[in-house]
């Protein structure tokens, strides 16, 4: 009887015993506390991992990690999201290229510009000529040839009006001639000319010509080459944040599953212990080693992962193909931010219509359009040109023999051409003595033509000899088929750019409003993954317990093992991705420069 009572007593106690310990168990397992999250207070984050505020590589010397192509292990590059994005606006070349765009728009413009230049030209020139006459009244001498030897040193300058479309010349033109024509008075000769010629449009193309709208077209298109460039700089830095989030959580993910895989090779370890004291069946080892095996296949997919958003990365931030860094290992130094203030969809439309680099374009184009409606209007009149000019003569010489008398035999020239000579030649056959008198006369050079080149110049400049016109030039097109038709395709060309402006302005609110739901959509996501990571935490907790007093199994507590590490890359997922849509959203209205403390400079400006 006293045998029976004892037992009674031991199975009492240890059903007890049993009891308290299921119900301590139990209670941990189903206490599920809600946290608490205060408005503009980021919740701490807890978890079980030594240091889960920073993505890092895994250690070089892990076993389990597999070796990443291209990256030498151990050496690493610490970067903030500030420093990646500082590396892009340097080095890449998305960026370059639409800098060089704006750099290529204004050197056209410049080069149209230089259609206004002045142009100023000298032109000396050197001219032989020895002429055959055929009598003497070409100023032949005996030997039946006149001679002149010229040089001239022609000089002009030119230049375009931009106001009004006048066209300005000047011409400067001197020669010095030396001949043998018996008709010269004056050998050498200097000539010299100053002329002024000026051309002024009244009707078409006065106030707008075709060279001055190329200069307007071209401003416009360098603003919007600039606009292009923001535009670009923007979508890249937009991408340099996505790629960094990307890299955050690849690494994050590759810790997680590194963590889980060592919580398997520690099960492992339990479970050889327990078989070896004969507490557990060899069968349990294959169990163990299956899910061990799954979760060293998951690590090598989260370290491609790794790799992949590294190269993505690193394909924004570095210059050169065969850059050093891309052997280094990017270790991004920035956690995500997060604060549950929700985005107020009015302000962010706000800023998104005043900063839209595309709304910006298509305003440019609209100018564009205007400035060729004006020119094809202005074509459209008949074209009236003023035409003037005003040229000043020089002439000075030095005269043959006396400036005040002029000797010549009575008779001379060439006795085949000269009939007077002919018979002076056959009388002296008959008698050689024959003496032909000289003849004197009055010069009648004017005293003011005999000097050199100064006294051309002077004569010029007295404006005693001169030359004017002014005159008027019409052209009246009888149907101008081509001005009317340009006309109607501009006009065809506003309407459709006004269509263009209005789509572009329904796709920049559609942007904004996915873009402002994806930053609530993801902010909203945060906070759950935060309590389904906390509970996931508390489950795993209990399952262990359970575990350990034989109340479950290996498979329940992979499940949990499992669980607890997907909802940790959840958390971090839905943290990167809150990230990112913040980034979209910056993107969507341009505020990227802003809430970056980025400042701006065109191209344009740079020296």
């Amino acid at each position: 009887m006293n045998i029976i009572y004892r037992l009674v007593f031991c199975c009492g106690l240890v059903v007890c015993l049993f009891g308290l310990s299921v119900a301590e168990t139990s209670a941990q397992y189903t206490k599920n506390p809600t946290p608490r999250i205060a408005k503009n207070v980021v919740e701490p984050k807890t978890s079980t991992t030594e240091d889960d505020t920073v993505a890092k590589p895994l250690p070089s010397g892990n076993s389990n990690a597999v070796s990443r192509v291209g990256v030498q292990t151990g050496q690493t590059l610490p970067l903030s999201l500030d420093d990646v994005i500082r590396k892009a606006l340097e080095n890449n070349n998305d960026i370059e290229v639409a800098k060089n765009d704006v750099k290529i728009a204004e050197s056209t413009l410049r080069s149209l510009l230089g259609i206004y230049d002045p142009v100023f030209t000298v032109s000396p020139t050197y001219t032989n000529n020895v002429q055959p006459q055929p009598s003497t009244l070409g100023g032949a001498d005996l030997s039946g040839v006149t001679r002149n030897a010229e040089f001239r040193v022609n000089g002009g300058y030119v230049q375009s009006i931009r106001r009004g479309g006048g066209n300005f010349s000047v011409n400067f033109n001197n020669n010095r001639n030396v001949t043998s024509s018996t008709f010269s008075q004056l050998n050498p000769t200097f000539n010299t000319n100053l002329g002024f010629s000026f051309t002024q449009p009244i009707l078409r193309n006065r106030s707008i010509d075709n060279t001055r709208r190329q200069i307007r077209i071209q401003r416009k298109r360098v603003a919007q080459s600039d606009a292009d460039f923001r535009r670009q700089t923007i979508l890249i830095i937009s991408q340099v944040q996505q790629g960094y989030w990307d890299l955050v959580f690849a690494l994050r993910d590759q810790q997680n599953r590194m963590a889980n895989l060592n919580l398997a090779k520690e099960n492992l370890r339990q479970v050889e212990a327990r078989i070896e004291a004969g507490s557990a069946a060899p069968l349990a080892r294959a169990e163990v080693e299956t899910e061990l095996a799954n979760r060293e296949s998951d690590l090598l997919l989260a370290t491609e992962q790794v790799s992949q958003a590294e190269n993505r990365l690193k394909q924004l931030v570095l210059r050169e193909p065969d850059a050093p860094e891309w052997s280094t290992q990017f270790v991004p130094t920035d956690k995500p931010v997060f604060s549950d203030e929700a985005v107020v969809l009015e302000d962010v439309m706000k800023d998104a219509v005043e900063n839209r680099p595309e709304l910006r374009r298509l305003k440019l184009q609209n100018e564009i359009n205007s400035i060729d409606i004006d020119y094809f209007k202005n074509q459209l009149r008949p074209q009236v040109d003023l035409v003037s000019s005003y040229n000043f003569l020089g002439l000075s010489g030095t005269p043959l023999g006396s400036t005040d008398t002029i000797t010549r035999p009575l008779i001379f020239g060439d006795p085949a051409s000269n009939a007077d000579s002919f018979l002076l030649q056959q009388l002296r056959l008959l008698n050689p003595t024959i003496v032909v008198p000289n003849v004197s006369f009055a010069s009648s050079i004017p005293p003011q033509f005999i000097g050199g080149y100064g006294q051309s110049l002077q004569n010029l400049f007295s404006n005693n000899t001169r030359s004017f016109s002014v005159g008027v030039t019409f052209s009246f097109p009888l149907r101008n088929q081509t001005a009317k038709a340009d006309l109607a395709t501009a006009q065809f060309q506003k309407s459709q750019i006004q269509a263009q402006t209005r789509a572009q302005e329904q796709t920049v609110v559609t942007e904004v409003r996915n873009a402002v739901q994806a930053v609530e959509t993801a902010r909203q996501r945060v906070l759950t993954a935060r309590r389904a990571r906390a509970n996931a935490e508390i489950q795993l907790q209990g399952e262990q317990k359970l575990f350990e007093v034989g109340r479950s199994t290996t498979f329940l507590l992979f499940q949990r093992e499992n669980a607890l590490t997907n909802a940790r890359n959840a958390e971090i997922r839905s943290e990167t991705d809150y990230n990112k849509a913040v980034s979209d959203l910056q993107r969507a209205t341009s505020t990227t420069f802003l809430m970056n403390n980025i400042e701006y400079v065109s191209p344009m400006n740079e020296k």
